[in-house]
């Protein structure tokens, strides 16, 4: 949520119902199912140590409207998951949309924190070699993730219209933006 022009703007978020069958698998096994593809996506920045940062440290990313959380490590050149009982030296919260913006490349990683649409939490120095890294991955490498970056262009803006929220003008109505300019220009 953000205020433009005394404005709000919501930006899309998942219906509850939506994420509901995310809720109900156990934290570990999403764990395990984004640890897998991740490790297969990055093997060649794995094989080349530029994830070595995260050696025998933890790592929570949570998705807050799906209602999803996965905690990972780094052991021997590999992504593992973490221990729920271990605090993570970093947490990255945001909403489903805002990693759908970061992974098609539509919002860069300054801009989404900057709007506190991410949120980072722990070690703030691990979080920027977790931002430098995100920022500096070149798609047309990764075979996996450039396709999965295509699949999130064309199914950003179908999320995006589904899901939107309307924006709420002042007072709390749900008027458009507009109509608050014009007639706050008569007054």
């Amino acid at each position: 949520m953000q205020t433009i022009d005394n404005q709000t703007v919501l930006f899309p978020t998942l219906p509850r119902p939506l994420a509901w069958p995310f809720a109900v698998i156990p934290d570990a096994i999403h764990s395990m199912a984004v640890v897998t593809v991740l490790n297969r996506i990055f093997a060649v920045a794995l094989r080349e140590g530029e994830l070595d940062f995260l050696q025998g440290r933890s790592m929570r990313v949570h998705v807050s409207d799906l209602r999803l959380t996965f905690l990972l490590s780094l052991q021997q050149a590999r992504l593992v998951t973490s221990r729920r009982e271990q605090k993570p030296d970093l947490s990255i919260t945001g909403s489903l949309h805002a990693f759908l913006l970061l992974a098609a490349r539509r919002e860069d990683t300054d801009t989404l924190f900057f709007q506190r649409r991410l949120r980072m939490e722990g070690d703030t120095e691990l979080g920027l070699e977790v931002k430098n890294f995100l920022d500096g991955l070149d798609l047309e490498s990764l075979g996996l993730l450039r396709q999965l970056g295509a699949v999130m262009q064309q199914a950003l803006p179908i999320y995006e219209r589904l899901f939107r929220q309307e924006p709420v003008g002042p007072g709390g109505s749900r008027e458009p933006l507009s109509r608050h300019r014009t007639t706050a220009g008569r007054r």
